[in-house]
């Protein structure tokens, strides 16, 4: 069975703060991965015109985003419980 490190107050917060950063860029105007660009696909989509990005390198990238996130958000949960 694998030991579970406990955070010290510090790691938690940077952690958290990372996950704060990482959901910026999923919100954010300047991001390479805003949502922006998930609206502006959607846009192209209901005129019927092409994907003005490459729509699967989006995704993933905003999975990959979705996936630090989860992690870290198990990290904080796990610390907190004692785990």
């Amino acid at each position: 069975m694998e030991l579970k490190k406990t955070l010290t107050p510090e790691e938690v917060q940077e952690k958290q703060q990372e996950i704060i950063n990482l959901m910026s860029q999923l919100s954010s105007t300047q991001s390479d991965i805003g949502d922006w660009k998930i609206t502006k696909t959607y846009e192209a989509r209901m005129r019927e015109e092409a994907d003005p990005y490459d729509t699967k390198a989006l995704m993933d990238a905003r999975q990959e985003v979705r996936d630090r996130i989860n992690e870290l958000q198990q990290e904080i949960d796990a610390a907190e419980q004692g785990l």
